[in-house]
């Protein structure tokens, strides 16, 4: 898998994670827990992107 294709699925990955947080917070009763643990993930995946950013952008200019 190329470095772009990586990033690609991640955004993916994370524009999922949104739909889902969304949706969970729309329910009458919102799971804490599960909405805690959807944030969490969009975060690490959010930091992933940004370290994957960084080195295809270090790549480029090498």
């Amino acid at each position: 898998m190329s470095l772009q294709s990586h990033i690609d699925a991640l955004r993916e990955r994370h524009a999922e994670l949104e739909l889902r947080i969304a949706a969970e917070d729309q329910r009458p009763k919102p799971d804490s827990e599960a909405l805690a643990r959807l944030k969490v993930e969009k975060l690490r995946l959010k930091d992933e992107l940004e370290r994957l950013r960084s080195v295809a952008m270090a790549a480029a200019g090498a």
